[in-house]
């Protein structure tokens, strides 16, 4: 009780100032991975950790499903068409290339990795998180179209990532257990991808179909209805586990197929996840540093370079391409690229690639390598959003107004986000 004791307490008082802090560099995720790590200090807090490991893995799992489902009931079809839409091009392109690059460089720098490992490290540091970032997705100094596409590719790109990482596992594990490679991938996609989206398809459109019918007929309480769509993602979950298939892969199609039944499904499942989610990240975050705080003597040179290179090189050079032909500024260009933190998503995936205890001979690299990079999003990103604000809307200031910076095509939505 000690642990969520000290987050309780931290949570309230971080509510009192929380205002104040807005205007400082002193984010959410810093503070609370910093309070995390300062906890380590006590061994107590430590044993609740190792004890509580499971529960903790599941508030982790958990809180994905919601946030994939959340993330795909804000996709609107007119996001992703045609080709001057920007987050369209970030979450094919960009990520992409992200993952290829990723998994190249994790071959060289830390070494000692399999393909399949390198590429599990790619997967789980691929998605963004627009919650690292949330002053510039807010603030009106950064052109709408800009923001919007940050938000949006936040929002898509964990859900993306989850069936790159299954499939890295699968592979990893079948070479180290030395079975045949085409048996594992027809496992896979059948058992993940295929049960996984067959049960997210049945659920969200019966589901939303049901949600619908008893909006129109007048049935549902609206104060309800909040609770019968955030009870879709949860079914998800207990159709998954029955039939093994992938619960990531499930929450997020059914948040995609509740819509065609209703219309409000996204609406409601913003509410609660803007209500609850903030909690749910802020403890993510707390045991991050606790996590941190054991493995920090672990990091190597090697670790910590991979890190920078996740941030910069494997970020930036991905996001250079997807944005060639639009048009875009070179300060625009670098802005973007800068600004694709790692954060609670990667924790995240992290954790759900550990539970799937597949003992792979590289598992203490990938450990590392993602908590580094994460802790070091946290810190730079944090640090260097505001001032990072301000030197950007100065160079964008100096543009004609017909520069696509300006433009408001309505191509790009931000209906998602938040990832």
């Amino acid at each position: 009780m000690l642990l969520i004791g000290a987050f309780v307490l931290l949570v309230f008082v971080y509510s009192l100032v929380s205002q104040r802090l807005a205007r400082t560099v002193l984010t959410a995720p810093i503070l609370f991975t910093a309070a995390g790590a300062l906890m380590s200090c006590l061994p107590e807090a430590m044993r609740e950790v190792g004890i509580d490991r499971g529960g903790l893995l599941l508030v982790a799992e958990l809180g994905l499903v919601m946030t994939l489902f959340t993330d795909a009931s804000r996709v609107a079809p007119r996001m992703l068409r045609g080709t001057p839409n920007l987050p369209a091009r970030l979450l094919t392109t960009g990520m992409l290339l992200t993952i290829v690059l990723g998994a190249a460089c994790a071959m060289v720098v830390p070494g000692g990795l399999s393909w399949w490992e390198a590429g599990i490290v790619a997967a789980i540091l691929a998605p963004t998180d627009a919650g690292l970032g949330q002053v510039i997705v807010n603030s009106p100094q950064v052109p709408l179209r800009v923001r919007q596409a940050l938000n949006v590719e936040a929002g898509l790109n964990d859900g993306l990532s989850v069936p790159f990482l299954l499939f890295f596992i699968a592979l990893a594990v079948s070479q180290g257990a030395g079975t045949n490679s085409t048996a594992v991938l027809s496992a896979f996609l059948f058992e993940q991808l295929g049960l996984g989206t067959a049960i997210g398809v049945g659920i969200g459109l019966a589901g939303g179909w049901l949600l619908g019918l008893a909006r129109r007929s007048g049935w549902m309480a609206p104060p309800l209805a909040q609770l019968g769509v955030v009870a879709l993602p949860l079914a998800c979950v207990i159709a998954s586990e029955a039939a093994g298939a992938s619960m990531f892969i499930a929450a997020f199609v059914a948040g995609l197929a509740a819509q065609a039944g209703f219309r409000d499904v996204a609406t409601h499942s913003v509410e609660f996840a803007e209500d609850w989610g903030q909690i749910f990240n802020f403890f993510v975050f707390f045991i991050f540093g606790l996590l941190v705080a054991q493995a920090w003597s672990d990091f190597s040179p090697a670790v910590v370079i991979y890190a920078v290179l996740s941030l910069t090189l494997i970020r930036m050079v991905p996001v250079a391409i997807a944005l060639r032909g639009t048009g875009l500024g070179s300060a625009t260009v670098l802005f973007m690229g800068w600004f694709g933190p790692r954060g609670l998503a990667s924790i995240v995936l992290g954790l759900v690639y550990l539970e799937q205890e597949a003992r792979l001979p590289g598992e203490a690299t990938i450990r590392l390598v993602v908590m580094a990079t994460v802790l070091v999003s946290i810190l730079a990103h944090g640090l260097t959003a505001v001032p990072g604000i301000r030197r950007y809307a100065a160079a964008v200031a100096g543009l004609p107004r017909t520069a696509p910076e300006h433009a408001t095509t309505g191509d790009d939505s931000d209906r998602a986000g938040t990832g």
